[in-house]
């Protein structure tokens, strides 16, 4: 240990209270609490909060059902500490204490430092890992949340999806102090921007603290997209403007989406950890105990449901604990509205495969706020029957990526596509015949893959700036380069991207269920062809807010499409389809599309101008002119219409006067 005094040295702690796990302030000092099972002795380990150097090893004094507990008098909000574990050693069960690593908390609610990578973090190498452990910091007691919760009904919800820095790095009008972070996220420009586009809620890429894979530093990159989990209670340290204010400023974040009348929904990564597979780093959990599922042979390997080397087990009821006592502080203390969970199979997975009924769903039917915050699936993992689309349970949304798919075919003029576009645009009623629309997650394009620009400009991936020769990220995109591989200077190129990025913007926004944009897209990101941008912490992932140079008005024209969801689509009706010659069906073709008595949709994916006449039975009703995606400079017009010729790649819309 260090030379450095401590007024902790050769202190006892009194025993504390089993019943609530991580680091909590109480009445004359804090409370430690952790779950070690089978372990000899925990040791409370605290350090200079300048200099990370250890100054003090407390042994924790109480035991209950695993659960080691202690209290330190005169202790307060700010303390840094971790744990150092000993005990009897079975790889076989995944148990592994090593006392020459110092753990960090797995309910730590802020990191004091991330992980420095070294071997001294691995099991097999003799050193003390004090000089690149990860560590947590006690945090004071947050007041009562003072704003309301906005509540928007799911089939009212407009998704945004984002990323915490990216979309505040390069925004002129936030001081540069406060970009990339989480009080730029809550400055005034960035709040107006989403409120006027429409949208109600805003999905963050993962906000809790996570760590940069070695292989990625050795690299010179990072794991910006943050889907590698270091502590779930903790927002990512990074991110804050202040060091040690990571929370409140978190908070206050939400807040200030709250009385701008938006949701925060999160994106979070509970199917992992960032400790990799049996060979990984002793960082938190692997010291502790069994977390992660164990191949039956007793070799010591992990299953991997994920990819990313280990999965938590969900069937332990410690793991549970964690994810649901995670899932309360964030929705309760942090006031957070929802969550889309990553790989959200792994979470259902039992023995081993795939269960609706899982204890992970049914703790979240039963909890009596978790049941009422907006729940969201990545539907499936990386792994056998991982891929689970329409099979969560009721009260669950889920990201569609038939959707997608399906859109983007159409759109690129495939013939065969009109069944398959109007079943996406009505809510897919055949893969939710029970959830009904708000089940689906409608997007053509998101963090994991093209940006709407790019999937309009590129017909193969570029991800050489990832180094790995290009070899990662998806090869099949439904992309389509309209011509020219890549930033063109053809008018008509340019021309025609325009259109379908109109096109592609208006299916999302017109369609039953939950619309997702990309946050970028409606200023023409581009991430030069990537389209596995998760290690870019630069220019190429950040949003460039000067705008679209051949679309300057793409945000006005999301913000019509919104207003017209939300003035005139009645979402709650199946829409209907029929051909541009009026019969009610499809074709291979131009389709139109009418919501109940209230609004008409004509979208034609051809190459050429099709003119539509509208089916009889919505003639007896008096339909004008609302909107064109190939022009939409142009007016409204009060005039009725039978007859509506739609050009090449785009549509309009008609609403009942």
């Amino acid at each position: 240990m260090s030379a450095i005094p401590s007024r902790w040295h050769g202190r006892t702690l009194a025993p504390g209270n089993p019943n609530r796990l991580g680091a909590h302030v109480v009445d004359g000092g804090v409370q430690f609490s952790v779950w070690a099972e089978r372990a000899d002795k925990v040791e409370l380990c605290l350090f200079d909060e300048a200099t990370f150097q250890e100054t003090a090893r407390l042994a924790l004094p109480g035991l209950d059902d695993g659960i080691w507990h202690g209290f330190l008098e005169g202790a307060e909000a700010g303390l840094v500490y971790g744990y150092r574990v000993h005990g009897r050693r079975d790889p076989g069960s995944g148990r592994v204490p090593n006392p020459t690593k110092v753990l960090l908390d797995p309910w730590a609610r802020e990191v004091a430092r991330l992980p420095v990578w070294d071997n001294a973090l691995q099991d097999a190498d003799p050193r003390d890992s004090v000089p690149y452990a990860s560590l947590g910091r006690v945090v004071a007691p947050l007041p009562p949340l003072e704003e309301p919760r906005p509540r928007t009904p799911r089939g009212r919800t407009i998704l945004y999806e984002a990323h915490a820095k990216g979309l505040t790095q390069l925004h002129p009008k936030i001081p540069e102090e406060l970009r990339g972070t989480w009080a730029g996220l809550a400055h005034p420009a960035v709040l107006n921007h989403l409120r006027n586009l429409g949208v109600t809620a805003v999905e963050l890429l993962p906000v809790q603290a996570h760590a940069d894979d070695r292989f990625l530093t050795e690299k010179g990159l990072v794991n910006y997209w943050g889907y590698s989990t270091l502590a779930y209670f903790a927002p990512h340290p990074a991110w804050a403007s202040r060091s040690g204010q990571e929370v409140s400023e978190f908070r206050a974040m939400v807040e200030a989406y709250h009385r701008a009348g938006l949701e925060v929904i999160l994106d979070v990564v509970y199917n992992h950890t960032c400790e990799g597979n049996q060979d990984g780093p002793h960082l938190s959990w692997r010291g502790f105990g069994a977390w992660y599922r164990m191949n039956e042979d007793d070799s010591g390997h992990y299953q991997d449901f994920t990819g990313c080397g280990n999965s938590l087990d969900m069937r332990r009821p410690i793991a549970l604990r964690l994810v649901i006592e995670s899932l309360r502080y964030w929705a309760t203390e942090m006031g957070v509205d929802g969550f889309r969970f990553d790989l959200a199979s792994v979470l259902g997975r039992t023995d081993p495969d795939f269960d609706p009924t899982a204890p992970f769903f049914q703790a979240l039917a039963k909890d009596p706020l978790l049941s009422r915050v907006k729940l969201i699936a990545e539907p499936w993992d990386a792994s056998w029957e991982g891929y689970r689309l329409g099979a969560y349970p009721r009260g669950w949304s889920e990201w569609n990526d038939r959707f997608r798919d399906g859109m983007r075919r159409f759109w690129r003029g495939e013939g065969g596509q009109s069944a398959e576009f109007v079943h996406r645009m009505d809510g897919s009623p055949d893969i939710f015949p029970l959830k009904g629309p708000k089940a689906s997650i409608n997007f053509v394009a998101c963090h994991d893959g093209f940006t709407l620009h790019d999937l309009l400009s590129y017909g193969t991936k570029h991800n050489e700036d990832n180094l790995e020769g290009n070899r990662d990220g998806a090869d099949h995109n439904e992309s389509w380069n309209n011509g020219a591989e890549g930033e063109s200077d053809d008018p008509a190129v340019r021309q025609q991207r325009v259109l379908l990025t109109r096109a592609l913007l208006g299916t999302v926004l017109l369609s039953r269920g939950i619309p997702m944009l990309l946050g970028g897209d409606e200023l023409g990101r581009t991430q030069r062809g990537n389209n596995n941008a998760y290690c870019q912490d630069n220019e190429l992932t950040w949003v460039d807010w000067s705008g679209s140079e051949d679309d300057p008005t793409l945000p006005v024209f999301v913000r019509r499409l919104s207003a017209f969801r939300r003035e005139h689509l009645n979402i709650e009706m199946p829409v209907r389809g029929f051909r541009s010659d009026g019969v009610s069906g499809t074709s291979d073709g131009a389709i139109g599309l009418s919501w109940g008595d209230e609004a008409i949709g004509l979208f034609n994916p051809c190459d050429h101008a099709v003119s539509f006449h509208l089916p009889a039975a919505l003639r007896a009703r008096f339909w004008a002119f609302e909107l064109s995606s190939a022009a939409p400079d142009l007016a409204a017009s009060p005039e009725p219409v039978t007859d509506f010729d739609v050009a090449a790649r785009s549509f309009a819309l008609l609403r009942a006067r």
